[in-house]
């Protein structure tokens, strides 16, 4: 049997792909190009390696089967297999649909070439695909728990190092603006006094807020509208300290206070002062970071431009990924630009990073416009 399959192996995979095709299922491209095959080579690989014991006849064969013997052959195959059609993106059912497409091609070719098979073929061929299917669910199903597994972890992980980060952050920020009050003896109630308590407000509904998801409680976040100019004049008041300790300037240009927008204020607050303090990070020492708005038909643009020196297209492509560092700089745990990506996205934005070469690099957050009420 081995060597029909072999011989007819371009008409099996074909008859079995077009079988695959007509199922009301997501097979790509990819899976019907390569998933047949693996089918088919795995059970002649197979049939060739067992069929002494298996054209074994009546009680032998299932004595045989029963002590494991065989099993072994089969299982290896059938093992791989499994993980193979899980890699290709089959689902558990394909898997076993797939093995029986495979049988239903091998009988009706056979009828077709007038090449019948003994009883003792088919019941090899039935107990080889009868094993095999166990074999490559097994392996299918605890391959499957074991990526879920690690996509699980890696959420988990985001997610923490999404909550260290934000902490991190402003607990830098309440120790520069304490710094600061206790140097030059400036009054709590002052400006540098507002900075410490926005910090400490923010520190207190990040750890709620994570709280609500430890308990599964998901509350809709507030979406106000506030002004552009009062939002900006609040950015640039929390990242001036970091700009100082970085030894670099913030300039800020004013805004049209007509100008508003609408989201999680303290999302939106979050993502900004992420992308100046990636700016104050890489800008050259003593070199100046601009944050500027402008508008653009029905979108208002927030602009953070520094003198990094370029960042080249390949960094422009992966920068917004986790964990994603552009340089030896190790401080930080890479996640401040996914951070302020997936906060401006939530809240009805897009952000993107446009190249300076020798110069720097501006990231633009778009929002919607809105103007506010007289």
């Amino acid at each position: 049997m081995h060597d029909f399959l072999t011989n007819n192996r371009t008409d099996l995979i074909v008859r079995c792909q077009k079988m695959v095709a007509t199922r009301q299922h997501a097979a790509t491209a990819e899976q019907l190009l390569h998933g047949v095959p693996l089918f088919l080579d795995q059970l002649v690989q197979t049939l060739r390696s067992v069929q002494p014991e298996y054209t074994l006849g009546g009680e032998e064969l299932r004595n045989l089967h029963d002590s494991g013997a065989v099993n072994a052959d089969i299982g290896a195959s059938a093992r791989l297999h499994g993980e193979d059609m899980l890699s290709l993106g089959f689902t558990v059912d394909e898997v076993v649909h797939n093995y029986g497409d495979l049988c239903q091609a091998i009988t009706t070719l056979a009828v077709e070439r007038d090449a019948p098979f003994s009883v003792d073929e088919f019941r090899t061929l039935n107990r080889c695909l009868d094993d095999a299917i166990a074999h490559a669910v097994t392996a299918f199903s605890r391959q499957h728990d074991v990526d879920e597994s690690d996509r699980h972890d890696a959420a988990e992980n985001k997610r923490m190092g999404f909550f260290v980060h934000e902490l991190r952050n402003l607990l830098g920020t309440a120790k520069l603006a304490f710094s600061a009050c206790k140097a030059g003896a400036l009054p709590l109630s002052g400006a540098t006094g507002g900075i410490l308590g926005r910090s400490f407000d923010a520190m207190e509904g990040l750890i709620n807020s994570t709280i609500d998801i430890v308990r599964d409680e998901h509350h809709p976040r507030e979406r106000d509208l506030f002004s552009l100019a009062e939002f900006v004049a609040e950015v640039g008041a929390t990242a001036s300290l970091a700009a100082i300790a970085k030894e670099c300037r913030l300039r800020i240009v004013p805004v049209d206070r007509q100008l508003a927008i609408q989201g999680h204020r303290p999302m939106l607050l979050a993502a900004v002062v992420n992308l100046l303090q990636n700016a104050f990070k890489y800008t050259h020492p003593h070199t100046e970071v601009i944050l500027s708005c402008q508008v653009s038909a029905d979108r208002i643009l927030i602009d953070v431009a520094d003198h990094c020196g370029g960042i080249g297209p390949e960094l422009a492509q992966r920068m917004f990924q986790p964990f994603e560092q552009g340089s030896a700089d190790r401080s930080g745990l890479g996640l401040g630009l996914t951070i302020a990506r997936q906060f401006i996205t939530e809240n009805g934005g897009y952000l993107s990073v446009r190249d300076l070469p020798s110069i720097g690099c501006v990231f633009t957050v778009s929002l919607p416009r809105h103007a506010m009420s007289n």
